[in-house]
């Protein structure tokens, strides 16, 4: 741990305090973007994506169920391939327990990847979660919410992810988005997005950022396994399977 220097109870008071003002600040700012977050303009959703669900076919008007809002997280699930990605399943690891309460202030979750709907159904099991979670492996959908590239796209280093802030070129790649509706049936999308935006979803950082070691990373989420392999060596992120 970084050496701390060692003070009076008053002069630890006199910098709490400032710090407490630069909090302060930083609270506003976030209010303020929020703000500005809701007031962005809407994109109407003209395609009509189905996905895979474990009972059968299902809309993206059907993962609303009764409410007008939608957050979908798009976790990087990619067919044809073992790789479980351990910062995803930090993300989906806050999920169930978040969602008892925004599911009461009309907002609906779902997880959609583009594996196969009994791969998704092994991974929930394995990992008890129980967030509703769809495959989009038959449409464009995550093709046209910024989180999975073509083959192309890849080779020639054009993904664009992150609405080309972000020079990461792997075929799938984490994202959140969200949509609305309104009484007529049609649905918006009002938001996304990626990389640290998603930081957010997760509750755990903010617990370790109050503490003096923090993130205590060698690099981002170095120190991340999946929520099962604690007791286990780190082994690479790619190699994580279920």
């Amino acid at each position: 741990m970084t050496h701390h220097q060692v003070v009076s109870e008053k002069d630890w008071l006199k910098a709490r305090k400032e710090l407490l003002a630069r909090e302060r600040e930083l609270t506003h700012l976030h209010d303020k973007i929020a703000e500005e977050r809701r007031a962005l303009p809407w994109v109407k959703v003209e395609k009509n994506y189905v996905f895979d669900g474990p009972s059968g076919k299902v809309k993206l008007i059907d993962l609303f169920g009764q409410r007008s809002q939608l957050a979908v997280y798009h976790f990087m699930l990619a067919p044809d391939s073992d790789h479980l990605c351990d910062g995803c399943a930090f993300v989906a690891d806050h999920i169930d327990a978040a969602r008892q309460h925004f599911e009461h202030a009309d907002l609906s979750f779902a997880a959609i990847s583009r594996a196969p709907i009994t791969r998704i159904e092994q991974v929930k099991k394995r990992m008890d979660w129980h967030f509703t979670w769809v495959s989009s492996n038959a449409s464009s959908f995550n093709y046209d919410f910024g989180v999975s590239f073509t083959d192309e796209q890849v080779k020639n280093k054009t993904c664009d992810y992150n609405y080309g802030t972000t020079p990461y070129n792997n075929q799938d790649l984490p994202g959140a988005s969200v949509f609305a509706r309104d009484e007529a049936g049609n649905v918006f999308h009002a938001y996304s997005a990626y990389t640290r935006g998603l930081e957010t979803l997760v509750n755990a950082y903010n617990w370790l950022d109050l503490v003096p070691k923090g993130r205590n990373e060698s690099d981002t989420m170095s120190w991340l396994k999946l929520h099962d392999e604690y007791d286990k060596p780190k082994s690479s992120c790619c190699s994580h399977s279920a």
